[in-house]
């Protein structure tokens, strides 16, 4: 795929609301772009603020490479550097930055990743079952079906898949790599059509969700969104904005709760009679109900419709 091709199909969410409600317009100003991607938010923001200094972060080498052909118009405002959004707040230590004015993570894969078969993210396309947004990494989709216990498989597939037949998915997976390991995203594909059927309207197929939980697995997406969302409030200046994109609620969720409980000044146990914690609030809300993408928007990206931006602003 060469590069016009990523271009055209690497359209980054929701970019009003974004320049709406998270960076500064004007003057000099530090942003973190922890999901750097195929630089298209980036670029979005790098030309809006003129003065803007960046700090993009992605797992995937061939990401980055692209990016900073991408945002070349910007040289000498840019940073990047491989790494996961987990690891921001070391890494921003690490250029001089102690706090930065603006962060936006775009949580999960990006459509060029989802697009390319040999990353084997979808089932749509046969390919190795791989999925690590991180090469370096030694755990894939092939290695947890054919290593993972049973009862680990089901864990995964009931928690991050929400499949409600995990522990039959989990054993007929267990039972056939007796035989056969799976290496190949269209063998998964075809045992979930056979225990399973195709969905009802209005369903996600098993094998979509099947796919969703090893990706999450391979990639241990949630404890880093859970450690990204704790370090990257403590990164941000007074004033600076947090912005975080999901696509599903499980992701959905953790943000939500974890902007929740950054905004109380109490996390006491209730019935406490007197505050012990000693927890002050470190951000407001900037919206209390996430952003969604536009009708005209969800029209001319299909991808963009279970999209949800939250925003917190540090106090």
């Amino acid at each position: 795929m060469d590069n016009l091709d990523k271009d055209m199909k690497h359209i980054p969410i929701m970019t009003r609301e974004i320049l709406e409600h998270l960076v500064p317009q004007e003057g000099v100003c530090r942003i973190v772009d922890g999901t750097l991607g195929y630089g298209g938010h980036s670029s979005m923001m790098m030309k809006a603020n003129k003065e803007a200094l960046l700090l993009g972060i992605d797992r995937d080498n061939e990401a980055l490479a692209h990016s900073e052909e991408v945002l070349s118009f910007a040289k000498g405002r840019v940073n990047l550097v491989r790494g996961s959004f987990s690891e921001m707040a070391d890494i921003a230590k690490g250029i001089g930055w102690n706090s930065v004015d603006a962060i936006l993570l775009d949580v999960g894969i990006s459509s060029p990743q989802i697009d390319d078969a040999i990353r084997g993210f979808a089932h749509r396309f046969d390919g190795p079952l791989d999925m690590r947004m991180d090469k370096r990494s030694p755990n894939t989709a092939s290695r947890i079906l054919n290593r993972y216990t049973e009862e680990d498989l089901a864990r995964i597939f009931r928690e991050y898949g929400e499949i409600r037949s995990n522990k039959k998915l989990a054993a007929e997976i267990c039972k056939r790599r007796t035989d056969k390991v799976f290496t190949k995203t269209s063998e998964l594909k075809a045992l979930c059509e056979e225990l399973f059927g195709k969905a009802r309207p209005g369903q996600l197929p098993t094998a979509t969700l099947c796919f969703q939980a090893l990706r999450i697995e391979v990639n241990e997406e949630l404890e880093q969104l859970k450690k990204a969302v704790v370090d990257g409030i403590k990164l941000l200046a007074p004033g600076g904005r947090f912005g975080i994109i999901t696509f599903h609620s499980l992701e959905d969720r953790i943000v939500k709760q974890a902007f929740k409980e950054a905004t109380k000044d109490c996390v006491c146990p209730p019935g406490c009679p007197i505050c012990i914690c000693d927890h002050k609030a470190s951000v407001k809300l900037v919206n209390k109900k996430p952003f969604t993408a536009s009708k005209d928007e969800v029209d001319f990206n299909s991808r963009s419709a279970c999209a949800k931006l939250r925003v917190a602003e540090k106090l």
